[in-house]
């Protein structure tokens, strides 16, 4: 069992960068892989990012890449998401998930886990 606990969003302007962080609880954190969703207000929840526990492989949204940042701290069980040059379709609440496979999917049906979310709110 692990439980999500995300952090670190609010309200930026356009351009602007946040960090949310997850925190994971258990003592089995790196042995999962980790990710990211958003779900905007009548939208269907969509994968953001993700990153691997075997070998720390990364991936991403196509409209995110290069502008998020996806990373773990496995001694701090701890996920995290740097997104910089925020813009207002980025505006949703940001979910975490956990999967104890190796390989990264993109559908929401794939991850075990989830949080609570945190909203995030970009201004024009």
């Amino acid at each position: 069992q692990v439980q999500l606990v995300e952090s670190g969003g609010g309200l930026v302007q356009s351009g602007g960068s946040l960090r949310l962080s997850c925190a994971a609880s258990g003592r089995t954190f790196n042995s999962y892989s980790m990710g990211w969703f958003r779900q905007a207000p009548g939208q269907e929840r969509e994968f953001v990012a993700a990153i691997s526990w075997i070998n720390g492989r990364t991936y991403y949204k196509d409209s995110v890449q290069g502008r998020f940042t996806v990373s773990r701290e496995n001694a701090k069980n701890t996920l995290y998401l740097q997104m910089n040059s925020l813009k207002p379709e980025d505006t949703a609440v940001y979910y975490c998930a956990a999967s104890p496979s190796s390989s990264l999917g993109v559908n929401s049906w794939y991850w075990q886990y989830w949080g609570q979310g945190t909203q995030v709110t970009v201004s024009s």
